[in-house]
């Protein structure tokens, strides 16, 4: 079931001296399954429009259709626990939502919350404490004690212990090192490529060129483009005029030109790397 947003706005404290617009008019549908990135600089309306999907927030205007149910600003909060079984959200700083005592009562803690047995919960919450990459041993510690990345791993595991259908992630791997970004993000495809939505804010555009199907382009509440990640990229000046930056291998490929060899503007890094190699063999590269 694809995500349709149909003329949604948002206003803040609408009706006093602070009233500002969070949305403005938002048109667009999510295909089911895909793997979407939603950019744009920092003000642009990206974690507004994310609170939408699960109804943290509602829209001032407009309708939304997602996951079997209906939202407009008449939507009860009563009948929405369904929803966010569907559709979870995972916040930038998740380690901030953590507070049971052990590791495991803190991944359980979802799972629970939405009809699980104690034996299925615990089943499933050691399944994820696995699949985040952290070791069985952890499981009785406080999370408190743990490290700032392993905190982090420790709230994400939380919320996809119960598995939504939709899971959407706000900058879920900032603060990681490399090698535990790339582990996430392979995480996330992987959850994708299971026949779940996953919908990720951020900044990083070698993440939107490497993992993404579609990608969402926020600007002053408004979006600004709906495009596949090598449509989005294309135009370098446009990504300048909104203050968006390039993937790795647009800045690298744009390096070598200048240098003399000239290359096609490949995606990501591996295309990069394929397209050199093909080049320095002789053979053109398709």
């Amino acid at each position: 079931m694809s995500i349709k947003f149909k003329n949604v706005s948002y206003i803040y404290n609408p009706g006093s001296p602070l009233e500002a617009v969070g949305l403005d008019d938002l048109s667009f549908e999510l295909e089911e399954g895909k793997f979407i990135a939603l950019v744009g600089h920092t003000g642009s309306g990206k974690s507004t429009l994310m609170q939408h999907f699960n109804a943290l927030l509602k829209p001032s205007s407009g309708e939304i259709e997602i996951a079997g149910y209906k939202i407009t600003p008449e939507t009860s909060n009563k009948g929405l626990k369904g929803l966010r079984q569907k559709v979870s959200l995972v916040f930038q700083f998740p380690e901030a939502q953590l507070f049971e005592s052990t590791v495991l009562r803190d991944i359980e803690y979802g799972p629970k919350n939405f009809g699980f047995s104690d034996e299925e919960a615990e089943k499933v919450a050691r399944k994820w404490l696995e699949k985040v990459g952290l070791k069985a041993d952890v499981a009785e510690k406080s999370p408190f004690d743990l490290s700032g990345g392993q905190m982090r791993r420790v709230a994400i595991a939380g919320v996809m212990a119960y598995e939504p259908d939709i899971i959407c992630l706000d900058e879920p791997a900032a603060g990681l090192d490399p090698q535990g970004r790339i582990e996430m993000m392979e995480l996330f495809k992987q959850y994708q490529a299971e026949g779940h939505t996953v919908i990720l804010v951020t900044h990083n555009m070698d993440d939107v060129a490497d993992y993404a199907d579609d990608v969402l382009v926020m600007e002053h509440g408004q979006l600004i483009k709906h495009d596949v990640p090598r449509e989005v990229f294309k135009d370098r000046d446009w990504l300048f005029k909104h203050h968006l930056s390039e993937p790795h291998s647009s800045l690298f490929a744009d390096k070598l030109g200048k240098a003399g060899f000239v290359i096609k503007q490949p995606l990501t890094i591996n295309e990069l790397a394929d397209e050199i190699a093909a080049r320095l063999k002789g053979v053109p590269h398709e």
